[in-house]
């Protein structure tokens, strides 16, 4: 009885361990030139950091009770809400608490996987520390806008020229972590909601530098069903996590279910890190669209910030109201 009772299941419980497989080699959608149709809208927001907290040292994954204890205390420290102005917390210093609950967007959950990091290499789920030419480098961009001599030496993200989600490569933020893929025989356009970036990737085709881009040159190939995207040759020498303008970023997007992408990106900058390191997260379809992202920073407030640097150096103080000095570190998202 027992077993008649078991072997029936045993299909079943087999078939939902390859379902994944069996759906990426019979079940890919494709557009009308045969590749993949990864078309659509989606959002990589999560409640799994990018690098393993430091007290989870070699833990890799939790168990699903860590996992829904983990989301439950994340998502009170983070909630915006709850934090007492004049205390500050999150991060965030006494009276500088940016926006209410309301306007984020980071994701509730881990990813399904319950990796304690987005970061799966190195093994220990952290980047590599900067060798001494990214040393060199954030130091003098930490400078530049500790001193803020003009709109050139604020960040990027203060200008409005790219976000500190979209990338390449694509980091989970706070919010506007949604992106949409349209694809045509020869090009596939990948849409960040921040800063409304559209990266035009070719396919097939070979890098150049006519025109140096802030999101770098992106060209792709198809390696089976997955689509592999190298970018280089960045207008700038900073970048979100510290990339020199010499960074190389491999992209590789595949099913993993009818409304599931899996992402997979590897960096590889030797003027910052003395080794690569990559990460993977999932791209889960949306019902919503990629909505206009309207920056405030770059159009309206960047007077103000400066205006506002220029008056506390007139007080005596550095720009962000600090007993004065000639350096000094400046809190930036970027």
């Amino acid at each position: 009885m027992i077993r008649r009772a078991v072997f029936p299941i045993l299909p079943s419980l087999i078939g939902l361990a390859l379902s994944p497989l069996l759906f990426a080699q019979s079940e890919v959608p494709r557009t009308e030139h045969g590749h993949p149709d990864f078309q659509g809208t989606y959002t990589f927001r999560t409640i799994t950091p990018l690098q393993r907290p430091p007290e989870l040292a070699d833990k890799e994954v939790l168990t699903p009770e860590e996992a829904a204890e983990w989301e439950a205390y994340e998502n009170r420290r983070q909630n915006r809400d709850l934090i007492i102005d004049s205390v500050g917390g999150a991060g965030y210093p006494p009276g500088v608490i940016s926006y209410n609950e309301f306007w984020y967007e980071r994701g509730s959950e881990t990813i399904e996987s319950r990796r304690t990091s987005l970061i799966y290499d190195p093994p220990n789920g952290r980047m590599p520390p900067y060798n001494a030419a990214g040393r060199e480098r954030r130091a003098e961009y930490s400078q530049m806008v500790f001193e803020s001599a003009g709109p050139e030496g604020r960040t990027t993200v203060d200008r409005c020229i790219t976000g500190f989600v979209g990338g390449p490569p694509m980091i989970p933020g706070s919010y506007n972590n949604n992106m949409q893929i349209v694809q045509t025989k020869d090009q596939i356009m990948i849409l960040n909601e921040m800063v409304h970036s559209a990266r035009i990737i070719r396919l097939n085709s070979e890098h150049h530098t006519k025109q140096l881009k802030w999101e770098g040159d992106s060209i792709g190939h198809w390696d089976g069903d997955t689509l592999v995207i190298t970018t280089k040759n960045f207008y700038h020498d900073y970048n979100l996590r510290g990339m020199s303008d010499q960074a190389v970023i491999e992209e590789r997007i595949s099913w993993i279910d009818e409304n599931t992408l899996e992402y997979d990106f590897t960096v590889t900058d030797p003027l910052s890190w003395d080794e690569p390191w990559s990460a993977r997260l999932p791209l889960r379809r949306s019902a919503d669209p990629v909505y206009e992202y309207a920056c405030h920073e770059g159009n309206h407030g960047l007077l103000g910030i400066l205006a506002g640097w220029r008056r506390y150096e007139v007080m005596g103080f550095n720009g962000d109201g600090s007993p004065k000095s000639e350096t000094g570190v400046v809190a930036t998202e970027e």
